[in-house]
């Protein structure tokens, strides 16, 4: 597996090595020892997954404190524009994004520490999206931000894509709340 550092400090990019062959293929989605090599000793409790349309938006979202959230993120049907927003207010590279192309094809996977927020769009129909949380669940820790703000300069790929009424209404990433 390589895993390479981005110009945000704290996100990564991991890339496992796929032996393919006649009867199809193989890779190793997740190795410990590597991953805390690089990013620490870090402690999965809960993996999700979501399925989504071409075009189905989701995000940008994040967790406060005391259930900030880390995520590792991947694709296992289909691909994305994933992107994480950095949102600790003492942090050199506050308010900038790195946007990735996460697939099937690639097998890309995306560390996305706690401090930033979230989000991705479905390049295909049927994208099974998959991630690894640091933290569970907690409504009332949740937070996001506009998907579309201007302050952030995010290009999604995509004129219009369908995106939940919340994240329709999220805040501004000047009138947004944070704790990190």
């Amino acid at each position: 597996m390589t895993i390479t550092k981005t110009e945000i400090e704290g996100l990564l990019i991991l890339e496992p090595r796929v032996f393919k062959d006649d009867r199809g293929l193989f890779f190793e989605s997740f190795n410990e020892k590597l991953f805390e090599a690089e990013a620490g000793n870090i402690r999965f409790v809960q993996d999700n997954q979501s399925v989504s349309k071409k075009g189905v938006l989701r995000g940008l979202h994040f967790q406060n404190p005391p259930h900030a959230q880390g995520k590792l993120v991947r694709v296992a049907k289909g691909s994305v524009i994933d992107v994480a927003v950095d949102i600790r207010r003492d942090s050199p590279t506050y308010g900038k994004h790195v946007a990735v192309e996460l697939s099937a094809e690639n097998n890309k996977q995306f560390w996305i520490p706690a401090g930033f927020a979230h989000g991705f769009v479905a390049l295909e129909d049927d994208t099974i999206f998959c991630y690894k949380c640091t933290d569970y669940y907690a409504p009332e820790c949740e937070g996001s931000l506009l998907w579309n703000d201007e302050t952030l300069k995010i290009d999604w790929g995509i004129e219009t894509p369908l995106v939940s009424p919340k994240d329709e209404v999220a805040p501004t990433f000047t009138n947004f709340e944070t704790s990190f």
